[in-house]
């Protein structure tokens, strides 16, 4: 059995969140911005703008439905997608732009949704890193005519448009290749992630701030004015000669028991299945500088401490 009271009751739960739209669960992965794109019509001959320097989620969903993925750059600072270099891709086979809240920051939503109304081209949200992310006093997943999150081993579509939510359950129902229906397991994790997700967003932030204060020879993560960062992830740029010195600072932290993460190390639109030769400089400067440090709820002082003595001492051999 993969839906039933469990399922509608992690909807529920999670309507909460999001400004009391409708919530529809779904397999976490690209199924619900799969589902999405099928729910409002976008496939063949449609092109779907995302960002390059992300997972390749949002990619591989445009692909899935038959639609054109068409990268843009990134604002260097946030990570996310520049509304300008959206506006300059723009075509009239343009059907949507895919915004992802990167690491748990906000992208420029405000811009971002003015864009794509005075267009006339859907906007979906993944805020699969960003459950609580606001930007400008406004959560994150508000702003699309669906918004995707991951919650633990769920995945959620939400949507202010009641038709679209029947369209969205019943193109799950279906049973749709990539494989979209919620398991009972799924969801009761789902829902035990929800119950403390308040409390370990706030104590990722305030492991952040230590780390904001304490590090050197890094630069840490930047906070646009006006946006609540959760931290899904704590991303720092590695000054100096780009991806060997980044990639010899990891493994120098990796070797002293700092586990140090290179999330993207290759932006989507170099990968194989895409091969586009797009001219990204952002997206590429950004490649090769990043990696995530520890930031998870759980670490003690001790632990903070010690990753940021251990950051500190390699930082100052660049």
């Amino acid at each position: 059995m993969t839906q039933g009271s469990e399922v509608a009751a992690f909807e529920k739960e999670f309507s909460t969140l999001a400004d009391e739209r409708h919530c529809i669960a779904v397999e976490p992965g690209s199924s619900g911005l799969y589902l999405s794109l099928l729910a409002l019509g976008i496939g063949c001959g449609d092109e779907v703008i995302v960002p390059s320097y992300a997972s390749e989620t949002a990619a591989a969903a445009v692909r899935l439905a038959g639609a054109t993925p068409v990268f843009v750059d990134i604002e260097p600072q946030t990570f996310c997608l520049d509304p300008e270099a959206v506006a300059a891709a723009l075509t009239p086979r343009t059907s949507a732009v895919v915004p992802v809240h990167l690491f748990g920051h906000p992208a420029a939503m405000h811009r971002l949704s003015a864009l794509a109304a005075r267009h006339g081209i859907a906007l979906l949200e993944d805020a699969s890193q960003a459950p609580l992310a606001q930007i400008e006093g406004r959560r994150v997943g508000t702003y699309g005519v669906v918004s995707i999150f991951n919650v633990g081993e769920a995945a959620v579509a939400t949507t202010a448009d009641l038709r679209l939510a029947v369209t969205l359950k019943l193109l799950r129902d279906q049973g749709h290749d990539a494989g979209p229906a919620l398991t009972v397991a799924a969801a009761q994790a789902g829902r035990g992630v929800l119950e403390g997700l308040v409390g370990a967003t706030a104590r990722r932030r305030a492991h952040a701030r230590f780390l904001n204060s304490a590090l050197t020879g890094v630069l840490v993560p930047y906070v646009e004015p006006g946006a609540h960062h959760v931290y899904h992830q704590y991303t720092v740029r590695v000054p100096g000669n780009g991806r060997p010195d980044r990639d010899a600072f990891a493994l120098a932290l990796a070797a002293r028991g700092v586990p140090a993460t290179v999330t993207i190390s290759t932006p989507v639109h170099r990968l194989a299945p895409y091969r586009s030769r797009v001219h990204l400089p952002q997206t590429e400067l950004v490649a090769g500088q990043t990696l995530s440090l520890p930031v998870r709820s759980g670490l003690t002082e001790q632990e903070l401490v010690r990753i940021a003595a251990v950051c500190n001492t390699l930082g100052g051999l660049l």
